[in-house]
């Protein structure tokens, strides 16, 4: 899967400001770059080219999001870049607890000894919290900090207000879709996200912690909010009818009746609705079906069903 991705340069520099105006065209014109993006290379298949720490705004002190999972390459290739731009790295914003994302402060502190690491929920430690709402300014650049949980329950993303882009995390990302702790809290969430991007014109860049910068992160959310309701939609049809929609063209709601709907787990129903997809990637898709399968039993459409070994199954409620 990881060699279909797009190559991504180890460090780019990604938005350029002219007189107020934002380009992705750094070889245009003599403005000073804002964004500079650092790919810390993978330990999982799960992260995609890596995670994307970001370095914001100019001058001697900067703004950094996410320090990825300490590799070496990532803080050698920070370090050359302050270096060149004469510059230290004031503040770190962590958007969420996971390894890819933390394990590269101890290395950051090393190389900026003053700087104040933030995470929502911080970790005991030398770290300090990030309320909703809160703003973090440098020269060149301002963000505004929003709660977002569903990947994780500290999740936070950051909006760059110069810009009006939105730096994702992994709530949203540049290729595929995301992973979540709770569904119904995640739609929310996407929502919210959605909310913002609509009340601007045009489409708003955004920035995720893993995968290509997306150029329409109005457009990107609507699909991601899209595809989650056809998800639901097929483990529903599945649960009612045994098959997916128009993979069987002699399956109908005739056919089956009330008393013959059964009790499916989630693996039973990946492998309808995952049908082309290699069987060693089964697994990783039964945690999505089971967290759809948990909303649906919130939302009263399914019942939980538990069995003498432990394996718990889920009925349709009709």
């Amino acid at each position: 899967m990881a060699t279909q991705l797009p190559k991504l340069p180890d460090v780019e520099r990604l938005s350029e400001r002219h007189g107020g105006l934002i380009s992705n065209r750094p070889w245009e014109g003599f403005g000073e770059f804002i964004i500079i993006r650092f790919l810390s290379f993978p330990n999982h298949p799960f992260t995609l080219q890596g995670t994307n720490t970001y370095l914001i705004g100019r001058g001697p002190s900067r703004l950094l999001i996410d320090t990825g999972e300490g590799r070496p390459v990532w803080s050698k290739s920070l370090q050359a870049t302050l270096a060149s731009e004469n510059a230290s790295v004031k503040t770190a914003l962590l958007t969420h607890w996971h390894p890819d994302h933390i394990q590269g402060v101890p290395d950051l502190v090393k190389l900026c000894p003053d700087v104040k690491v933030h995470k929502h929920q911080p970790d005991v430690g030398e770290q300090y919290d990030i309320t909703d709402g809160q703003v973090f300014s440098v020269e060149g650049a301002t963000l505004k900090a929003h709660s977002t949980p569903g990947h994780t329950g500290d999740h936070m993303v950051f909006v760059l207000e110069e810009e009006g882009a939105m730096f994702t995390g992994d709530n949203v990302l540049g290729h595929g879709t995301s992973v979540f702790d709770d569904l119904s809290v995640y739609l929310s969430t996407l929502a919210k996200m959605q909310e913002y991007f609509l009340r601007r014109d045009g489409p708003c860049r955004a920035y995720p912690g893993h995968g290509a910068v997306i150029d329409d992160g109005k457009a990107k959310i609507a699909e991601y909010i899209q595809h989650r309701q056809q998800r639901e939609e097929e483990v529903l049809h599945v649960l009612k009818h045994g098959v997916l929609v128009g993979k069987d063209e002699h399956a109908s709601s005739a056919q089956i009746e009330p008393k013959e709907l059964r009790a499916w787990t989630p693996i039973e129903l990946v492998k309808i609705i995952y049908h082309d997809v290699p069987e060693n990637l089964h697994l990783p898709a039964a945690y999505g079906v089971t967290q759809v399968l948990k909303k649906l039993e919130g939302d009263g459409g399914v019942v939980r069903e538990s069995e003498g070994k432990g394996e718990e199954r889920f009925r349709v409620v009709v």
